[in-house]
């Protein structure tokens, strides 16, 4: 059995850039959860959750989580509270390896801030301003991204084409 490819993190860590990489050299179907979420609804994820919420959100989350888990040989990147769920969890890992793609406070900011979209489309989560958010979020969601993950690979000050690399030789 092909085993899916999951790429979980925080934002800004390459989860997308890097899945879209890693699918195309193994020649492999690419899906990103949030990116499926926001072409079924027609919303973006900041309307979603100005509509609903984040339960609303994480609803449709589940649901695509959920179908993708039934897939073979696929490239999966996660929203970064993906795996925050165990029912997600436990869907993904029947036929999935995890790898959590991690970066430093500074990285995952500079890079948020360099990518528009990001931040257009998606809210905030804990209200705070955007550095301190990252560090909040990264000390709660650590523990849950290491009991989950099958390996971990640091994207600080590495491009996207390294992180793939390092992908496919393992």
């Amino acid at each position: 059995m092909i085993m899916n490819i999951i790429l979980m993190g925080y934002r800004g860590c390459g989860k997308t850039a890097v899945g879209r990489i890693v699918a195309e050299k193994l020649k492999r179907p690419f899906f990103d959860t949030d990116a499926l979420i926001q072409a079924r609804s027609g919303k973006t994820i900041r309307e979603i959750v100005a509509d609903g919420g984040w339960e609303a959100f994480r609803t449709l989350e589940r649901s695509a989580v959920e179908e993708l888990a039934g897939r073979k040989g696929c490239v999966i990147a996660l929203g970064g509270g993906a795996v925050l769920d165990q029912q997600n969890v436990k869907e993904l890992k029947r036929n999935g390896f995890f790898l959590w793609l991690t970066a430093d406070g500074a990285t995952i900011a500079g890079r948020l801030r360099n990518d528009g979209v990001s931040n257009e489309q998606r809210p905030s989560l804990s209200g705070t301003d955007s550095d301190a958010e990252i560090d909040l979020l990264l000390r709660e969601r650590e523990p849950v991204y290491r009991l989950v993950a099958d390996r971990v690979i640091d994207t600080t000050g590495r491009s996207v084409d390294e992180v793939a690399s390092e992908i496919m030789t393992e």
